[in-house]
């Protein structure tokens, strides 16, 4: 569902209702700015139901469709007690709601789709290419990224029983061949062995691994291999432990290559 629509759509039928409760010569100014906040507000709600756009998003909304009811309250009611010109106060507390809705629908906007293109050109460079300036999130918010997390928590939980000590040398060496050397020991300091030890090197934000290295057992608890960098920039390296055929350890570094 398009945020804009339900944001400006609501605030336009809280104006609506606003002025149709206006008919209503018995209804309380009070009980017409609630009724034409709360209105609409439970109609988002009903709109939202089983698709949650995220908290922020529904705060937004509840802080917009009140405020607007607020200020439509606060005209009529110095409407009422003078007479002439609308002093200079509510004007400018219309204006500054007016302006601050429309300051959060912009950057509401701008999170969800990016600047426009040609000002997302001219603003942040683009070399010729296209300009990505919205973020989607890492992961949606729902279960996947429940189960995510859930993966991660039970994998710590696993490695922490295991008790295993990993010392990883040579990552941080200069030129692009390095030679790494992995030390594997249980939890009482004795070096485990039989143990599959690989490396998987990509680039940030890349799903496949551009290169894969197993590292040979060289000693006891002790494996290790030559990891050739194959070209410049920042690398993520991989590093995943598997005995028995399970997964025991995996842990992430980031390597810059000249």
């Amino acid at each position: 569902m398009n945020t804009m629509i339900t944001l400006f759509g609501g605030l336009g039928a809280v104006l609506v209702l606003y002025a149709i409760g206006g008919f209503f010569r018995g209804l309380p100014p009070l009980l017409r700015a609630l009724l034409a906040g709360i209105i609409p507000l439970v109609g988002y709600f009903m709109l939202v139901m089983g698709h949650w756009p995220g908290l922020d998003v529904v705060a937004i909304h509840i802080s917009v469709f009140l405020v607007a009811a607020l200020v439509l309250l606060a005209m009529t009611q110095f409407r009422r007690r003078g007479s002439g010109r609308m002093h200079w106060a509510p004007k400018l507390l219309t204006a500054f709601f007016v302006g601050l809705v429309f300051i959060n629908a912009t950057l509401l906007y701008i999170s969800t789709k990016g600047l426009p293109g040609p000002i997302g050109r001219w603003w942040l460079g683009s070399n010729g290419g296209p300009v990505y300036s919205g973020f989607s999130g890492v992961v949606p918010h729902g279960q996947s990224a429940a189960k995510a997390v859930s993966s991660e928590l039970s994998e710590a939980h696993r490695e922490s029983l295991l008790g295993w000590r990993v010392e990883v040398s040579g990552l941080d060496s200069a030129g692009n061949t390095r030679a790494i050397e992995v030390r594997v020991k249980d939890r009482t300091g004795l070096p485990v062995d039989r143990v599959s030890v690989e490396l998987r090197l990509q680039r940030p934000g890349t799903a496949a691994p551009a290169l894969t290295l197993a590292l040979q057992a060289t000693g006891a608890g002790v494996y290790a291999g030559a990891l050739n960098l194959p070209a410049a920039g920042r690398w993520l390296v991989e590093l995943r432990l598997v005995q028995d055929g399970e997964l025991h350890y995996h842990a992430i570094q980031e390597l810059v290559a000249p």
